[in-house]
């Protein structure tokens, strides 16, 4: 199932957080589904199974395994083991780490492509930090490219998004119809910043599905 344009909700909750455990990420993939979201980007295999019960099977789901190595900075669906987990999920499109850095174990990007597409019908989605790396998905065969690790990477580490004028670049590099806008998003307003470069899926998480970073953000107004 392919992303349609418009608005990705990332539903997801670590160790750690309030909203960790139970179905609390289910229920926020399912508020999505009928506020009109038109995708769904969820972490691991239970949560990717049961939010497609859940909303039966009628939006598309990207699906990440987070997995921390430690020879590794690279923890988004890393090595072939959480590939091959994704494959056998319910999810419609596998995301995973695009790039450049060495992965777990020494596995190369181009291996995990292969497999995928030679064990399922799956989309791929390329999750990226700069131009350079998305230049290279693209050339790889990844199906959608998406901004989602700019800032979290060393090389980009200080640079602030939401980044309009990268995601410009990132539309001209790779065509506005692979291409996804993810990272830095906390209002309707800034939204609308990114919508104005002619982005036409964007992928939203913690201003939508984490109370406990929304509260934070309003908190801080209390102090000005």
């Amino acid at each position: 199932m392919e992303l349609k344009e418009g608005l990705i909700v990332s539903c997801q909750a670590l160790k750690g957080e309030p909203m960790y455990g139970g179905d609390s990420t289910i229920k926020f993939a399912y508020a999505a589904y009928l506020a009109g979201a038109k995708g769904i980007r969820a972490n691991s295999v239970r949560d990717i199974n049961k939010i497609s019960k859940k909303i039966k099977g009628k939006l598309p789901i990207i699906g990440i395994i987070k997995k921390e190595y430690k020879d590794s900075g690279v923890y988004i669906t890393p090595t072939i083991k959480e590939v091959k987990k994704l494959i056998k999920s319910k999810c419609d499109i596998i995301a995973l780490d695009a790039t450049l850095r060495n992965r777990p174990n020494n596995e190369k990007i181009e291996d995990l492509i292969s497999y995928i597409k030679q064990n399922s019908n799956k989309l791929i989605m390329a999750d990226c930090a700069t131009i350079e790396e998305a230049r290279n998905a693209k050339k790889l065969g990844f199906n959608y490219i998406s901004s989602t690790l700019r800032s979290y990477t060393k090389e980009t580490k200080d640079i602030k998004i939401p980044d309009i004028a990268f995601t410009k670049e990132l539309i001209n590099e790779v065509g506005v119809d692979i291409a996804i806008f993810e990272g830095g998003i906390d209002s309707p307003q800034t939204l609308k910043e990114v919508l104005n470069t002619g982005i036409k899926r964007v992928v939203i998480g913690g201003a939508i599905t984490r109370p406990l970073q929304i509260t934070k953000r309003y908190l801080k107004e209390f102090e000005n």
